[in-house]
């Protein structure tokens, strides 16, 4: 049976777009909103999705939605990226290669291109405006995208989501929108990868259908850090947001507990020539509650490419942590599967 919500997308996110749109808020620089495509993308295309299994061999589905991958070149573009904007989707593939492939083993993945909003303009804005731009462009696509694939490809598996940075922005608003109009899909999502951008305890309070989780076996729950270093400046870290809640890539739990790189399973990091591998566990971690981060001590700036201030090891959220992740999301499969 068809759901209703085949060929519509969540109203309140409809009506914030279609109103910024229409005044040319946000979702155009110096040049009219008209320069950038507003209409919905028409998701049954191939070409629209950066990844679309070849076989599905699995029992369960990964949805990724990749981090920032594009960025204006001159400051009369629009803030938001077309479809087709040749920079993203390179830079969307290559995030995806140092970031989804660590749940290929888990599940299919399937991985939409979005539209995306300029970070730079984006993360200057308080959060609440923030979240209305990420709403107007990026999460229509993405919801739209989420839909076409429960309705076309998924076929009741049970699922995962993972995001990173303004993916993962976009997933606080789906699991907030989305899955909580569609509890019967919501009852099959293992767990939401969350990671690179602030899950907080207000976030939370506002919809309490969501839960965070509190352990390594825990299913139906969101887990979500940002790294820093013990002296990195919040200032340069604007998608850190009050009240943000982390958890530990290694031990996975809340508490205050270190945990050395001996405990680690590995990592998946990049050599001098910029080619990603799989190496020893090299960064460590510890959560700090008050500021809602994962603090890493063993890792060294000047290996490292650093898109924001010292310190912050934003793009290395997930390659630091890796083989955690995988190991992770294997073991939430296992958990989730004995339970039924």
């Amino acid at each position: 049976m068809q759901r209703e919500r085949k060929t519509r997308v969540h109203a309140q996110w409809l009506a914030v777009a279609l109103a910024m749109l229409l005044a040319g808020v946000a979702v155009g620089g110096g040049e009219s909103s008209s320069s950038v495509e507003s209409e919905a993308i028409d998701y049954s295309l191939t070409k629209h999705w950066l990844r679309v299994p070849e076989a599905v061999d699995k029992e369960v589905d990964v949805f990724y939605l990749y981090p920032t991958a594009w960025k204006k070149s001159d400051p009369s573009e629009p803030n938001v990226a077309a479809i087709d904007n040749a920079s993203m989707l390179a830079g969307s593939a290559a995030a995806y290669a140092r970031q989804a492939t660590a749940f290929e083993p888990v599940g299919n993945v399937y991985a939409p291109y979005y539209r995306q909003v300029d970070a730079t303009y984006t993360l200057g804005l308080p959060a609440d405006e923030r979240d209305e731009l990420i709403a107007s462009v990026p999460g229509v696509d993405a919801e739209v995208a989420l839909d076409y694939y429960f309705e076309h490809w998924n076929n009741g598996r049970p699922f995962l989501l993972v995001g990173h940075s303004q993916g993962s922005n976009v997933l606080i608003l789906l699991l907030a929108g989305y899955l909580k109009d569609h509890p019967e899909i919501y009852e099959r999502m293992i767990a939401a990868y969350v990671i690179g951008y602030s899950v907080t305890t207000e976030y939370l309070e506002a919809n309490p259908h969501l839960r965070f989780a509190q352990g390594p076996d825990d299913t139906g729950v969101i887990i979500s850090y940002n790294t820093l270093s013990p002296d990195a400046d919040l200032e340069d870290a604007p998608f850190l947001l009050p009240g943000a809640i982390a958890i530990n890539p290694i031990t996975w739990t809340l508490e205050e507990i270190p945990a050395t790189t001996e405990e680690g399973l590995g990592s998946y990091m990049p050599d001098a020539n910029g080619v990603f591998a799989h190496v020893p566990q090299y960064a460590d971690a510890i959560v700090d509650k008050s500021l809602g981060v994962v603090v890493c001590s063993t890792a060294v700036d000047r290996e490292l490419y650093l898109g924001f201030g010292p310190g912050v090891y934003h793009s290395y959220d997930i390659p630091f942590y890796y083989d955690n992740l995988r190991a992770n999301a294997a073991n939430r499969v296992d958990k989730y599967s004995g339970a039924r």
